[in-house]
């Protein structure tokens, strides 16, 4: 999918204005800048590992998307910083995508995760998915505050009691 077809403007409810485009495969040092200023917990949050930083394959993973069955979006202050990504990826079958967002430390508390919580769900129920779900640590409350504020319903993990799964019926 072409940059211009999903590129958009919104606000969050701050007020804060961000410009959000799909990532493209030059993005890679702009990623690596952007995770520098992420905390050592939500690295944990987002790659549910234990790792101090991303590596280049981590990096590539992000940028080296297909735009159909996996888009990583970016979200930018009208400044040019990059404040957030949000990658939504379906199965095989289309009818479900999973979701994994992550916004800088000194970007949070200003509704951002909870703007590309909700575009990452109507961009999934535009293309088709049915059920957006994420795997997320028990710890992460913050994540599942905003979840459950955006309708997602919380239920255990199989076999990880670290682990839960949120899920949200798009249809």
């Amino acid at each position: 999918m072409a940059e211009n077809e999903q590129s958009r403007t919104m606000e969050t409810r701050s007020g804060l204005s961000l410009h959000v485009r799909p990532v493209s495969s030059d993005d890679g040092p702009l990623l690596r800048a952007f995770f520098a200023k992420v905390t050592t917990d939500d690295l944990r949050f987002r790659f549910l590992s234990c790792i101090h930083g991303v590596s280049d394959d981590q990096i590539a993973m992000m940028t080296d998307v297909d735009h159909k069955g996996t888009e990583d979006f970016l979200a930018f202050k009208d400044d040019g910083t990059l404040v957030a990504t949000a990658m939504v990826a379906k199965d095989d079958s289309g009818k479900r995508a999973e979701v994994a967002i992550v916004v800088r430390a000194d970007y949070k508390q200003k509704g951002i995760g909870w703007a590309m919580l909700n575009m990452a769900a109507d961009y999934s129920r535009a293309t088709g998915a049915e059920r957006l779900e994420s795997v997320e640590s028990r710890q992460n409350t913050s994540a599942l505050s905003v979840e459950r504020d955006l309708g997602f319903s919380v239920k255990p993990y199989n076999d990880d009691p670290t682990l839960v799964i949120v899920t949200k019926e798009l249809v």
